[in-house]
């Protein structure tokens, strides 16, 4: 049997349209244990995502991980779902609409690293249609390995799959982009007027192990930048804002300073209102609407802090699509 797809056949030709794929990381369909466990089985058994070997990684995963997390992930999940379904599925399926509507005449189509709709589905559908050259846009401001990376991983795998493969783009960051800058900048100010300020703006990022950031992954710094130009941008001072870094899994070390450790530690240094925007999160998730909305603010009040807001992420704001809309035309010259 052929290691490549069978390619369709186009009356009109050699494929000639242009798409946008949105990448985000993915989510179970349903918030139940038996739907989580196999999305987490698929995502924590990426090599991008724990780096340990197989061999010991693998038994610890199957046995007392794939055992206990399902089931506490998915009351997280029940939490935080909508109607319409997972949050992160939601506002990136509206990211993608939103940005079709913006570009006509290009394809837009959202697609997840783990779960669905998955890349070679995605990537097979666009060829049906014509698609010869694709921009990937994983949804990740700042790069690490264990989400851009991985991300692009299931892309590139697919095109070595493809008999006809497709030209391909990618923007692997954009951690100081003005237009997110920008659109952050309106949402927070916007968010603020509207519910009062508090006494710190915590800016809290996703966390990855330190050895990974000392064997070259440029996350950490890029978070610390993506801060910096959010806080002139807002007019703050160093002492006006913090940056942290959330969802620390496992014991090994992870970069500093911990949001959850902050969380304790803000009203012992006499803050006692504190503010949480996560900006390496485009879309509200598991990671911003359980950990951080519910569980940060239970945290933070047993820890006696007075006021806590999470200001939602940026999802579907008219100026995130905007910003969004032009990374997309900057990457896309030449095709459109």
């Amino acid at each position: 049997m052929s290691r490549f797809r069978t390619e369709p056949v186009l009356s009109g030709g050699q494929p000639n349209k242009t798409a946008v794929i949105l990448m985000n990381l993915g989510t179970p369909d349903a918030p139940t244990a038996q739907a989580v466990r196999p999305y987490l089985k698929a995502f924590l058994s990426d090599r991008r995502v724990v780096e340990l070997p197989k061999w010991i990684w693998q038994p610890i995963l199957r046995g007392l991980v794939l055992t206990l997390r399902p089931k506490k992930s998915a009351h997280g999940y029940e939490k935080i779902w909508f109607k319409e379904g997972s949050p992160l599925a939601v506002y990136t399926e509206r990211q993608a609409q939103a940005l079709a509507a913006a570009l006509p005449g290009v394809i837009v189509r959202h697609a997840m690293t783990y779960g669905n709709p998955g890349v070679p589905e995605v990537l097979q559908d666009l060829k049906n249609q014509g698609v010869g050259n694709v921009l990937v846009i994983p949804l990740y401001p700042q790069y690490a390995a264990s989400s851009t990376g991985a991300a692009l991983d299931k892309v590139f795998a697919e095109l070595q799959r493809q008999r006809n493969q497709m030209g391909l783009r990618t923007v692997s960051r954009f951690y100081d982009d003005a237009g997110y800058i920008e659109a952050m900048k309106q949402h927070i100010q916007a968010y603020w007027a509207e519910h009062g300020r508090g006494e710190k703006l915590m800016l809290s990022f996703h966390g990855i192990p330190q050895k990974n950031h000392d064997d070259g992954d440029p996350y950490p710094k890029e978070c610390f930048q993506t801060a910096k130009l959010l806080a002139a941008a807002l007019g703050l001072s160093e002492n006006d804002y913090i940056v942290s870094f959330q969802s620390q899994f496992g014991k090994a070390k992870w970069v500093k300073p911990s949001t959850q450790d902050l969380f304790d530690e803000l009203p012992k240094q006499g803050i006692t209102k504190l503010d949480v925007f996560c900006p390496g999160f485009l879309a509200d998730c598991l990671e911003t609407m359980e950990e951080i909305a519910l569980m940060g603010r239970e945290q933070f009040h047993q820890a006696g802090g007075k006021q806590y807001h999470f200001i939602p992420c940026l999802n579907d704001s008219p100026a995130w699509i905007s910003a969004l809309t032009d990374l997309a035309r900057k990457n896309l010259q030449g095709w459109i």
